[in-house]
């Protein structure tokens, strides 16, 4: 699975790796919405650090977390990007949502 979890003081971490696109990022999804609605985090974390390649598929799973946690009253927040996946968040408009890109 390209996904793997931490889940310590209310802060859930999913690190991906590998590529995030239409052929993984429903799997990813799945696991993640799993693991968030079974442990009930204030904050779920995307770590992008293992991720060299990202599609549409990438921002509408940060999109679908994004509302996820909303209805759960938590927020998220994404980590490790590098230079080239956090343009196209900016350019998809992610930067004009309340989550962290970091």
């Amino acid at each position: 699975m390209p996904v793997t979890f931490d889940n310590r003081d209310g802060v859930l971490t999913a690190a991906i790796s590998g590529d995030l696109d239409h052929h993984t990022a429903a799997s990813v999804r799945e696991a993640v919405d799993r693991m968030a609605e079974s442990s009930l985090p204030r904050e779920l974390v995307l770590d992008f650090g293992g991720v060299g390649f990202m599609d549409s598929s990438g921002i509408g799973l940060i999109m679908g977390r994004y509302k996820l946690m909303q209805s759960m009253g938590g927020s998220v927040r994404v980590e490790h990007a590098s230079p080239q996946l956090k343009k196209i968040m900016n350019l998809a408009g992610l930067s004009l949502l309340p989550i962290a890109i970091r």
